[in-house]
């Protein structure tokens, strides 16, 4: 099932969003040799020091100290010199030049309350994508507040505010973000209220309007 889902994954990067190869990386857990080599037969171009082996705190998921959990397999994209060439721009590293942007999450096991990991009778894949970060990379902007999803609504804010947004963006993000968060989950059918998850987007709410308040409104 490995196999197939990074044959999948690799032709979507690279043939639906058109991703340049020569800037991808793709990385497995340490002793994940099957993703690895599924790699080098999938990915031919990566074989060249561009497949990366990683620990537990990288490239592998669980749900919490019991349940289901699993090695990780990740695909990776240069961003290019101009977000640094220090000895902290790597794979995995704190810095924004290499961007994770495709999860494959091979649920394999099940750890059991005394830390034994059984394998499961159906394995699957749980696939993480951020589709802000795609769309940074492929509309080549700095930052997710930069894509078309975006735009228009800081655009809005700037307009409503008279506020300059390249002089101070940190509060127009918020809002724009925050407005987003609140208007899916209301049109999902979720509340505001003073308990539960109807409070969680109770103080979402009053940290957008805290933010506009800073903005002049």
């Amino acid at each position: 099932f490995k196999e197939e889902a990074i044959a999948f994954a690799w032709e979507w990067v690279t043939k639906e969003i058109e991703l340049p190869v020569e800037r991808l990386y793709a990385t497995v857990y340490n002793d994940d040799d099957e993703a690895f080599k599924a790699w080098e037969k999938i990915a031919p171009k990566l074989r060249k020091g561009r497949i990366l082996r990683f620990g537990k705190k990288d490239n592998y998921w669980s749900m919490g100290d019991i349940g289901p959990c699993g090695p990780c397999s990740e695909i990776h994209f240069d961003r290019g010199e101009k977000f640094g060439t220090g000895p902290n721009d790597k794979i995995n590293g704190e810095t924004d030049r290499f961007v994770e942007i495709w999860n494959l999450v091979f649920m394999q096991f099940d750890r059991t309350p005394d830390g034994k990991l059984v394998k499961l009778p159906k394995p699957s894949v749980d696939t993480g994508a951020g589709l802000e970060r795609i769309a940074a990379i492929v509309q080549n902007v700095d930052s997710n507040y930069q894509i078309d999803l975006f735009k228009n609504i800081i655009r809005a804010i700037s307009d409503i505010t008279k506020s300059n947004y390249q002089v101070n963006p940190s509060p127009h993000n918020v809002i724009a973000d925050h407005l987003r968060a609140l208007t899916f989950a209301i049109a999902d059918g979720a509340g505001i209220s003073n308990e539960g998850q109807g409070y969680v987007l109770r103080r979402i709410l009053r940290r957008a309007a805290r933010h506009g308040r800073n903005l002049g409104l």
